[in-house]
């Protein structure tokens, strides 16, 4: 769908209700895992869920400039979008702590990158959507877990910088608090997509959750083609 299509602002406003649905569906099976017992850094299940290789929607080139950012990677180097200018670049919203959905949008992520050559790789900017999951520790502990591919960098910062992100991608985060047992615990429900960023800084595609590798693949290419 072009920029300039008129139910461009309808399709928009579909896609956040979209993923503010997601994110309900999430707080719905967080509580449930807690309500029976379950141990929150359990193996997410098999069960089986529907893919997409379409993009939610897509941008004509030039049309539309995607927000940068100044934050800090895993390795507390800057990172941001003008720093990554001339470079197809991935921006997605992970929870550095989730055990369920996030490792699984991973993986998907890093067969994106393995699809392309040396020295076309696209980058892979993680924005952290849970504070209290952004130490080195713990970043260190899902590149190895999840085999996070080279091209990976988190995306951390303080909680008004990273709100400020959040909101400027029209992603929905909600952070519940619980105290189970005298341990307090924190629960994050947010939505997953990845936007496609040209190398020219502008926004090309927006892939929700749960989508394909082969989808965003194919459109990467389109962009270099």
């Amino acid at each position: 769908m072009a920029a300039n299509d008129p139910s461009v602002a309808r399709r928009e406003l579909l896609i956040r209700l979209r993923w503010i649905l997601w994110g309900s569906v999430f707080l719905l099976a967080i509580a449930a895992a807690i309500l029976y017992g379950m141990h929150r850094h359990s193996a997410p299940k098999t069960t089986a869920v529907p893919v997409t290789d379409a993009p939610a929607v897509t941008w004509a080139a030039g049309a539309r400039v995607a927000p940068n950012f100044h934050l800090t990677d895993q390795n507390g180097k800057p990172v941001s979008l003008t720093g990554l200018r001339g470079r197809l670049v991935l921006v997605t919203f992970i929870d550095p702590l989730c055990r369920n959905y996030c490792p699984i949008e991973a993986q998907r992520l890093n067969d994106v990158v393995n699809a392309f050559p040396q020295g076309s790789k696209p980058a892979i900017v993680a924005v952290s959507v849970n504070v209290y999951g952004n130490a080195h520790s713990i970043l260190m502990e899902d590149a190895r877990k999840w085999k996070l591919v080279p091209q990976w960098r988190w995306a951390i910062g303080h909680p008004a910088e990273l709100s400020r992100v959040w909101n400027s991608y029209h992603v929905e985060v909600l952070a519940t608090t619980k105290t189970l047992a005298g341990v307090t615990v924190h629960t994050i429900a947010h939505t997953e997509g990845a936007y496609l960023i040209d190398s020219k800084g502008f926004e090309r595609a927006l892939f929700l959750w749960p989508y394909g590798a082969a989808g965003v693949v194919q459109t990467l290419r389109t962009l270099t083609s």
